[in-house]
């Protein structure tokens, strides 16, 4: 929850500083780069809570399997940041383009 939080506000912040001269590009970089750091943080954190080598034990194991679950759980929780991205920045654009 809070790392979410805390990629929700790195999100909104980067979403108001990007430059528009970007454009697409810019944000879907950006985008990627947050999702990525939010997988890796959810990846090292561990399966609520515990350490790495216990959740791997949950997945027989496999490095694939428990990185194939974080991706999992970041494609779901990563709605709230990808909008805190959005609105500013295509605020932004659509007022420096009128």
């Amino acid at each position: 929850m809070i790392v979410n939080l805390a990629i929700t506000t790195v999100a909104l912040l980067a979403g108001v500083i990007l430059p528009l001269h970007w454009g697409i590009s810019g944000f879907l970089g950006t985008a990627a780069l947050l999702f990525t750091l939010q997988t890796g943080i959810n990846f090292a954190g561990g399966f609520a809570g515990s350490s790495i080598e216990e959740s791997l034990l949950l997945f027989n194991g496999s490095w694939l399997s428990y990185l194939g679950f974080n991706l999992q759980i970041t494609y779901r929780a990563f709605a709230l940041p990808l909008l805190a991205l959005a609105i500013p920045f295509i605020f932004r654009f659509a007022r420096a383009r009128a």
